[in-house]
């Protein structure tokens, strides 16, 4: 038995709704049946010793069909899920506070142009959509104890919705409650601090992106590139897979469950990291709405158009019944109207081009050379991230978005714009060769962490007065500080030092901070005695966080205290509220807060001088998206922190309804890899492979993810065999 199943109560089953799956729902015939079994039988799953599904097939769709299989495996609950996420029918098993979601996902597209989508694509990619489609059902089929909770059926349209990488993406800045004021009060909620109409993440929470390095061979002690890929997500929000065909494919990495391709991993040629570019690609435009006749109109120009409407029928779970709701919904050239701002309504733009976006993500783990990468990436159609690129020549390069409508820059895009005016219409796409890239800089290095691209590879970075302002506002953060200083002292790299490097425990947030409090002490007459030692405490504090580190209690909680109730100005980034902190904010709230933290510490946890480690915790209980913490049930001392603070492996951790802090977000699946003739890689998955708890690989990497312990990658197939725990066909398991 595995570590916290020998420990915790047995795992809670929750009573499923088997929901009606619409017209689509059918039964198997022996046809079908036949065809699942033929491509079954073209399919070998070997998993290794960590579970990871080394998927082989003939041909891609091969792969494909025994990915999806593998991945249903491990996790079918969350497979499902997102396809309830992205096709709009969440509140059907989720209930009535779900229902803007879905609307959400109607609003952008509807399932009969997802299915016309599917119809026009290349028959290369919908024999891959149907092979996605096929695996999932025929593991359904054959595991007929599997309750979904809502999809009985899968379809080869379905990965039109789901088609740029990551689940959300663009389409979490549309804000549901604003789409819920419109659409059920027409109301509208006025303008956020920002300016805009859109979701930006609130100040504590933990940053959602990612930290990508690429390093050329001339800083490496083998000579050859090598990759950090370091997504920071939710945890178990990806596997760890490989897919392996006889037509060319041969990719491993992270899949977002649910997806056929390989969305941040290498091939034995190329490797790719994303991270979140956070450039600006999504506008709002004002719309001036008029009335003739009955019909709805707006204004463009001199002319009137119409605005284009429909009815959108929703489904939600209300206790034990299933009830429906209708929406008008509307529509102009811009895009769906989602929210209003006073009496204007407002259509928010985003990239919708599933067909081309899916040929983007599946076709860039085949590519072998930075030619054919760069090839791929004028497609145009990766744009809410970053991609951090390297390669067996040694080429390195940085791609800073994908996607940039070309505007008129006399316009403020950050905020609404006038939708009746032309001149704030988007003129097309910027060719790749106008965005900002990087390649090979003389430096030898480039990193990104969700930070300016202006950093990116120190002095020979890009120029902010090179590009239009709109397409990079990414202010430098804790993390990108501390790549930089790390990276242009790197040399001699290997995968263990680069693993080394991708953990340094410096903050230099705290770095920051931390003198500005001891300066406040030093400055107080007469001293608080209460303060004393703790102060000592932080004045020789190394500003580096290990389990064992009492400073490292205090600095996290009198940070995460100063950001929630200090007097800084609104409108401030973290850094920038750091440094009012240290040089500006009145030496006594200061030590009021600090003094406060102390007090915070030791009510929950009986004494100030609590280590890291007793605080910060990582525990998997179950198998539900939602973890239910508990003090009470064992759990493992982590000595990570949190990215606002500099740390390049982000930890994010809260309470939940606990004393201590569990994690739920940040290193997940990290991958280190070094190109050359053969390509060798180690990596690491936040817990294990698997959502059962039963199995063996539900927690077997928790210990070594608070260890720091890295797994060798297999990626040849004679490795893979000599790891071999289980082989198989789809339908034989």
């Amino acid at each position: 038995m595995n570590y916290f199943s020998r420990h915790t109560a047995p795992f809670l089953l929750f009573i499923t709704f088997l929901f009606s799956c619409s017209v689509n729902e059918k039964a198997v015939s022996s046809q079908e049946l036949t065809r699942w079994e033929e491509q079954a039988a073209r399919v070998t799953i070997i998993r290794d010793d960590f579970g990871v599904p080394h998927v082989y097939g003939k041909t891609d769709a091969d792969a494909v069909f025994g990915l999806l299989y593998a991945q249903c495996e491990d996790d079918f609950n969350r497979v499902e899920r997102n396809y309830h996420w992205a096709t709009g029918r969440l509140a059907e098993v989720e209930g009535e506070e779900m229902l803007y979601s879905d609307l959400r996902a109607k609003l952008y597209m509807s399932q009969e142009e997802a299915i016309q989508n599917y119809e026009k694509s290349p028959e290369w990619l919908k024999a891959l959509c149907r092979a996605f489609a096929d695996g999932v059902n025929y593991y359904l089929h054959t595991h007929p104890e599997v309750k979904p909770k809502l999809l009985t059926r899968f379809e080869p349209w379905m990965p039109m919705y789901f088609s740029e990488g990551s689940i959300g993406g663009d389409i979490e800045s549309v804000s549901t409650e604003r789409i819920k004021a419109f659409y059920e009060n027409n109301k509208s909620l006025g303008l956020n601090s920002y300016g805009d109409g859109l979701v930006h993440p609130a100040l504590l929470e933990e940053p959602k992106g990612s930290n990508g390095f690429t390093i050329a061979g001339e800083h490496t002690a083998s000579g050859n590139a090598m990759l950090l890929i370091n997504p920071h997500t939710s945890f178990f929000f990806r596997g760890e897979v490989h897919a392996v065909s006889e037509e060319g494919l041969n990719a491993y990495g992270a899949v977002t469950w649910g997806q056929f391709f390989i969305y941040q991993g290498f091939n034995e040629k190329t490797g790719w990291m994303h991270t979140s570019a956070y450039a600006d690609v999504i506008d709002e435009f004002e719309e001036t709405i008029v009335k003739e006749d009955g019909k709805l109109f707006y204004r463009y120009g001199n002319e009137n158009r119409p605005v284009t409407t429909s009815e959108v029928t929703l489904s939600y779970k209300a206790g034990e019944e299933v009830k429906q709701k209708t929406f008008t919904t509307y529509r102009t050239h811009h895009g769906p109207i989602t929210h209003k701002n006073g009496d204007k309504w407002v259509a928010t733009a985003l990239m919708w081009k599933p067909v081309d976006a899916l040929t983007q993500s599946y076709t860039r783990t085949k590519k072998r050379n930075l030619k054919e990468f760069h090839e791929m990436m004028q497609l145009r159609t990766n744009s809410s991230n970053g991609t951090v690129y390297a390669d067996a020549d040694g080429n390195i390069a940085y791609y800073h978005g994908n996607f940039f409508p070309v505007r008129d820059t006399s316009f403020d895009y950050t905020k609404p714009v006038d939708g009746s005016n032309p001149k704030t219409d988007w003129k097309g796409l910027h060719p790749l060769e106008e965005t900002i890239t990087v390649i090979n800089p003389p430096n030898g290095w480039i990193q990104n962490c969700n930070s300016t691209p202006f950093t990116s590879a120190g002095a020979y970075s890009p120029k902010p007065e090179d590009y239009p302002v709109y397409m990079s506002q990414s202010p430098e953060n804790f993390r990108g500080i501390h790549a930089i200083r790390l990276l242009k002292k790197a040399n001699d790299l290997t995968l263990d030092k680069l693993i080394a490097l991708a953990y340094d425990p410096y903050l230099p947030g705290f770095e920051l901070l931390i003198p500005g409090l001891v300066k406040a002490y030093d400055a107080q007459q007469p001293k608080d005695p209460k303060l004393k030692e703790a102060i000592a405490v932080m004045r020789t504090w190394n500003y580096a966080v290990s389990k064992e580190s009492v400073a490292m209690s205090l600095a996290h909680f009198y940070a995460t205290n100063l950001l929630k109730n200090g007097s800084a100005p609104k409108g401030l980034n973290v850094v920038e509220r750091f440094e009012y902190y240290t040089h500006t904010a009145p030496a006594a709230e200061r030590l009021e807060i600090f003094g406060q933290t102390i007090a915070q510490v030791e009510k929950d946890f009986g004494q100030w001088q609590t280590p890291w480690g007793e605080i910060n915790r990582f525990q998997r209980i179950n198998g539900e998206i939602k973890q239910p913490f508990n003090d009470a049930l064992p759990s493992l001392p982590v000595g990570m922190a949190s990215g606002n603070w500099g740390a390049l492996a982000s930890y994010g951790s809260n309470t939940y309804n606990t004393k201590r802090l569990y994690g739920t977000s940040g290193n997940s699946f990290v991958a280190v890899v070094e190109f050359g003739d053969k390509v060798k890689a180690k990596s690491m998955l936040a817990g294990g492979q698997s959502s059962d708890p039963n199995s063996p690989h539900f927690d077997d990497q928790a210990q070594r993810y608070a260890d720091v312990q890295f797994k060798d990658v297999a990626y040849y197939r004679e490795d893979v065999e000599k790891r071999a725990t289980a082989t198989y066909q789809p339908g034989k398991r």
